[in-house]
């Protein structure tokens, strides 16, 4: 369950699962936190005039991709054992723009509509039963569009340092300064955004 962290793998599974129970409900903690169980913030964010989203998952991406890095580097973990998903790129733009719609429209995705359904917010339960209804369908038709779904094999365990051949500290640095960018474009497009809003 927590590969490739050898050392809860002398943990019993009951402990294995408490564990990954609280670091569950942490999380959830958080993102409630952040204001991600609120639908008008999650949608602001696509009329660029509420970042908050942008700004913390990209700080949860770079906290973990340099956790990650550092990690490897002490000889803690090898993120050459770290499973990755195929990558399979046309039916990932297709579900890619089918999520994102669900996400403007619904104002949550998957994980924020539970944070949003644990502070009794009656339309992230809708928005619960709406992606409950989407798995059921798509499982009831894979089989007529099974082709398409397996088609666009860009390559197995695909990353970054592997695809540009430089090591991941390289990609890291340039994550960060990626970050820093869009974080300082983010505040210039709130304060453009509220300002038309306000006239």
């Amino acid at each position: 369950m927590f590969a490739p962290l050898e050392i809860f793998s002398n943990f019993k599974l009951e402990l294995s699962l408490l564990i990954a129970f609280a670091i569950g409900i942490g999380f959830g903690f958080f993102l409630e936190r952040a204001g991600f169980g609120n639908s008008r913030v999650l949608a602001l964010q696509f009329y660029f005039r509420d970042m908050t989203v942008f700004k913390v998952m990209f700080t949860a991406i770079i906290t973990a991709m340099t956790g990650l890095i550092f990690f490897n580097a002490f000889g803690w973990l090898d993120l050459n054992s770290v499973f990755i998903n195929p990558a399979y790129l046309w039916p990932g733009i297709v579900g890619g723009l089918i999520m994102g719609a669900g996400f403007v429209i619904g104002g949550y995705c998957p994980g924020t509509s539970v944070v949003g359904l644990s502070t009794l917010k009656i339309d992230a339960l809708f928005y619960i039963i709406g992606a409950l209804a989407g798995m059921f369908v798509f499982g009831e038709t894979i089989p007529m569009v099974f082709d398409f779904y397996n088609s666009g094999l860009v390559g197995e365990s695909l990353t970054l340092p592997r695809l540009l051949g430089v090591p991941a500290g390289v990609v890291g640095f340039i994550v960060i300064l990626v970050a820093l960018g869009g974080f300082w474009g983010s505040e210039l497009l709130e304060k453009k955004f509220a300002r038309q809003e306000e006239i």
